[in-house]
């Protein structure tokens, strides 16, 4: 699990790195996002590209040679950094580190827990999977009503649901790990492992940030 974890932060900290080097750098930015905050052709490519390496990666692992997916891994993270670069330009300095400092004392608590419990938690995929999607619908829809208060409320579920997802997917890594041992999929196996507490690390910041966030 170790290797899990060292590989979810250093694709972390690639995306934070890029993440500011774009929202503080005026040339690279253009190059992504218009004057008015809209994303250009290339923009759209960024923030789109992840959520296919994140498919290809989910059904296509065994497809994969282990450096095929580490390279997807590190394109993923960098691309990341690109789509919430536009973070570092909305909220404040100070409670960016405020919230990332929150999410991580919680991931790592949750994470843990999910380590070492001894509760079956597979039961709660289906349900998470399910909030999950409800999520994804009531962003959606509130893209169109702009309600401050439904806002609200989809945030404080959306910590809910990813705080669940942490605990439940270290678990469900835990077992694949113990699984594959020492096989040819070990590599692959904790790339994969990486990318999914990649993704339950950074939407429960970006939820908690819409939380606790100071807008500039």
């Amino acid at each position: 699990m170790l290797g899990v974890y060292n590989y979810m932060t250093s694709g972390l900290l690639l995306t934070g790195i890029v993440g500011l080097w774009v929202a503080n750098t005026a040339s690279i930015r253009e190059i992504f996002f218009s004057a008015t905050g809209a994303p250009t052709v290339l923009g759209w490519i960024a923030i789109f590209a992840p959520l296919a390496i994140v498919f290809a990666l989910g059904f296509g692992i065994n497809r994969f040679s282990e450096r095929t997916a580490k390279t997807l891994f590190w394109s993923y993270a960098a691309l990341m950094g690109v789509s919430l670069s536009t973070v570092f330009l909305a909220y404040t300095g100070v409670s960016i580190a405020r919230t990332f400092f929150a999410a991580a004392s919680a991931f790592g608590g949750l994470s843990l827990w999910g380590y070492t419990t001894k509760k079956d938690l597979s039961a709660w995929g289906a349900f998470l999977i399910m909030g999950v999607v409800g999520l994804l619908v009531a962003l959606v829809v509130n893209m169109f009503l702009q309600s401050s208060t439904m806002d609200l409320i989809v945030s404080g579920l959306g910590v809910l649901i990813f705080a669940g997802l942490t605990a439940y997917d270290t678990q469900k890594i835990r077992n694949i790990y113990f699984q594959v041992g020492q096989t040819e999929f070990r590599g692959k196996a904790i790339v994969l492992g990486a990318l999914t507490l990649y993704l339950d690390f950074i939407n429960l910041f970006l939820f908690l940030l819409r939380l606790m966030g100071e807008r500039r």
